[in-house]
């Protein structure tokens, strides 16, 4: 079984010239080439791309995709370590929705706070190994050193960044505000502001984990109301995001 380009792109929200130039780059080769030109992948193609698109929602440019593939022999090995990596992002993700609801709660109803309750799945050095091994030890310590610096109202005054620029993102989108308009594209240049204050918010970086918000609806619900359907939110921030990456980085 086979796709074409077309099809490939519309199932990936992605574009014909960026599978195009993955393919000029020798980072994914169509199975077959029609008669016309157009190009079309068989299932290997498709779970190469699986991968690139997963690397590039972590941040990595394509060079350094290709390395990584390259380095790659059993695509199924390979893939197990992609899962392992987003199961335990979700846990993580799931663990700061609950303290940042439970920070809530007690806030509106006047209850003491706990710090471990407050500062639940936001330990970033869990994960000193995995950065390590992906982008090097001086990305972690870097990263790790900026963290540490901060004082406790510094910490907890930029998670209230991040939910404020979440809150405005979806009041944007309740309201009608389109993603490359100025009200959402002000939105997005806070966003990039914000997490530029921990790492280098490339293009790249930037409009990957756009596409991250939508692939994972924990992330997508940090955009969306209580108990609405995280998805069209998330899809608003990736398109806000990658507008203003095209654009400004």
């Amino acid at each position: 079984m086979e796709w074409s380009i077309q099809e490939i792109a519309r199932l990936t929200g992605t574009t014909s010239r960026t599978l195009r130039h993955y393919g000029e780059v020798g980072l994914l080769e169509p199975s077959r080439t029609g008669p016309n030109g157009q190009r079309f992948y068989d299932q290997e193609a498709l779970v190469r791309l699986q991968r690139i698109l997963l690397l590039r929602q972590f941040g990595l440019g394509l060079p350094v995709i290709a390395e990584v593939l390259g380095g790659e022999k059993d695509a199924v090995a390979a893939l197990r370590g992609h899962l392992e990596m987003l199961e335990r992002e979700r846990v993580r993700i799931d663990r700061q929705a609950e303290s940042i609801r439970t920070t809530i709660r007690k806030i509106e109803g006047g209850e003491p706070l706990m710090a471990e309750e407050i500062l639940d799945g936001f330990d970033h050095t869990q994960y000193e190994q995995e950065v390590t091994e992906r982008w090097g030890k001086d990305a972690y310590q870097q990263g790790d050193r900026w963290w540490r610096s901060l004082s406790d109202a510094d910490k907890a005054a930029f998670k209230q960044q991040g939910l404020d620029v979440a809150r405005d993102f979806g009041v944007a989108r309740e309201a009608g505000e389109p993603a490359d308009g100025a009200v959402a594209q002000d939105i997005a240049r806070r966003q990039v502001e914000w997490l530029s204050l921990s790492s280098e918010a490339s293009r790249e970086y930037v409009i990957g984990l756009g596409e991250m918000y939508v692939a994972d609806q924990r992330f997508g619900r940090y955009y969306a109301p209580e108990g609405a359907d995280p998805t069209p939110y998330a899809e608003y921030v990736r398109d806000a995001l990658k507008v203003y990456a095209e654009q400004n980085l």
